[in-house]
């Protein structure tokens, strides 16, 4: 349960069309010319992290009470 909600957390973070969660918390300062913000690159990993996680539990969990 800790991993949906955390990936759930970290998706709605992610800076969408309209800025996204991301802003409230200063992701919208950092985005210039030069591409994506270092916190935005480690929203990606955290994300993608969460992600795998959530598979793997997913995956064990379907063999495990099968």
């Amino acid at each position: 349960m800790i991993a949906s909600i955390l990936l759930i957390l970290f998706v709605l973070l992610h800076a969408g069309r309209g800025g996204g969660l991301s802003d409230m918390f200063g992701g919208g300062m950092g985005g210039g010319v030069g591409g994506s913000s270092v916190m935005e690159k480690n929203l990606d990993r955290i994300t993608v992290i969460t992600a795998t996680v959530f598979f793997f539990t997913t995956i064990f969990l379907v063999f495990r009470f099968r």
